[in-house]
């Protein structure tokens, strides 16, 4: 029988095979004290097994309160366990209800973070996985041989629909690939979602019909089930592309349901990500939080910037990229889209670390802010891309191109 495993890195007052046995059992058919009915035959069956556990070193203090440790020691180690998928077959839920769920409350722990899951076979035949991904973003965009570059419409709430439109028509006269809402804004008192799809779909009609590239927005559906099945369709009525969904908020089943309709490309925002990881010895990981979200379908995964203005690292960053870049089975790879603070002069370590193009380069001030206008500011990308690949450093570049160079003066040291 198929069984999914799962990676941990734990820490733990007590000896680290004894607290992954605590996790096996607490976690599939066992509990704090033995029970009828917990038999042999069903344990065999059903019960969590421990396939290895490593240890990784001590520490003198706990990461997370609620245990003591009678001779002040705390064991780290990397531990794997396995469930067979007959406990909770394809039900993404119910996997990440015993994967995680509560073996952050359980008092052995004093550390615990999900760090990777191996899935079964039948995983990739069930799960279609993102329904464009890279390519697929790639074709709606029309756009080959580089990264993408996008940005977010900045103020993210307070402008009228007719507001955003005109900033949105600037920005595709100037040849950006992809705007999106903010996270922040979905319907407003001044600026609705019917209002703002509508006017914003007349301008990007306009550039379509003048230039052949419809530039994907993501508007924002994120709310109740049944409203964002209302804004998705209204989107697909009017040939819109894309559609944001603030994934943590709105949870695993609504946001598969909404990938499984399938006719727009899905930008998954992963606002409240660092509630879930900042900690390093708590959560979760990007790598394991990514392959869950690749099962529902999302096609577009947000992972940070180089340089960024939040609290994550670079490597952390290339970590991310690199991470939904790896195939899952033989579905198509989501499109990292890179954020946080961007401007042109991130895309040269961006490309030193990454060696792609394969993402969606995003800048809201970066773009919005330029000293040159907005346009300048999606040129400034487009150049800093540009001269990256090409081989040039950042003076290089700054020389060649006067947008860029304008961008560099502005946001360098920011």
């Amino acid at each position: 029988m198929e069984r999914i495993i799962a990676t941990y890195h734990i820490e733990t007052p007590i000896a680290p095979e004894d607290a992954a046995a605590i996790l096996a059992g607490e976690q599939s058919s066992g509990t704090f004290v033995a029970v009828p009915g917990e038999t042999e035959e069903l344990k065999r069956r059903f019960a969590a097994r421990v396939e290895s556990v490593e240890r990784t070193g001590t520490v003198t203090a706990p990461s997370m309160p609620g245990a003591s440790s009678p001779n002040g020691t705390f064991h780290q180690a990397t531990v794997r366990v396995s469930w067979s998928i007959e406990q909770f077959g394809t039900n993404l839920p119910m996997m990440v209800s015993t994967l995680q769920g509560n073996l952050y409350e359980i008092r052995a722990f004093t550390g615990l973070r999900l760090i990777d899951i191996d899935l079964p076979t039948s995983y990739g035949t069930h799960f279609r996985g993102p329904a464009y991904g890279i390519a697929g973003c790639r074709e709606l965009t029309a756009t080959h041989n580089r990264p993408l570059i996008g940005t977010i419409i900045k103020p993210s709430v307070g402008m009228t629909a007719a507001e955003t439109a005109t900033i949105v028509d600037t920005l595709a006269g100037a040849g950006i690939d992809f705007i999106k809402d903010d996270e922040l804004m979905s319907s407003t008192a001044n600026n609705s979602f019917e209002q703002r799809l509508d006017a914003v779909m007349d301008v990007l009609e306009r550039h379509a019909d003048r230039t052949g590239k419809m530039v994907m927005y993501a508007f924002n559906i994120s709310g109740e089930m049944d409203e964002m099945l209302s804004r998705y369709e209204s989107i697909v009525d009017v040939g819109g592309t894309c559609a944001m969904v603030s994934i943590n908020s709105v949870g695993l089943s609504a946001v598969k349901r909404i990938c499984d309709e399938g006719a727009l490309a899905i930008h998954g925002h992963r606002n409240g990500w660092g509630m879930l990881t900042r900690h390093p010895m708590l959560g979760i990981d990007f790598k394991a939080y990514q392959k869950i979200w690749r099962l529902a379908g999302v096609d577009q995964l947000h992972v940070n910037g180089i340089a960024n203005k939040f609290w994550e690292s670079d490597d952390s960053v290339v970590a991310s990229i690199e991470a939904c870049q790896t195939p899952l089975f033989d579905q198509p790879n989501p499109l990292p889209v890179v954020s946080s603070g961007q401007w042109g002069g991130q895309a040269f370590e961006t490309w030193r670390r990454t060696q792609t193009i394969d993402l969606l380069y995003m800048a809201g001030g970066g773009i919005m802010a330029h000293p040159m206008g907005q346009a300048a500011g999606v040129m400034s990308l487009q150049q800093a891309w540009q001269a990256a690949v090409e081989g040039l450093d950042i003076d290089q570049a700054a020389s060649r191109y006067p947008a860029f160079a304008a961008a560099r003066k502005k946001f360098e040291g920011k």
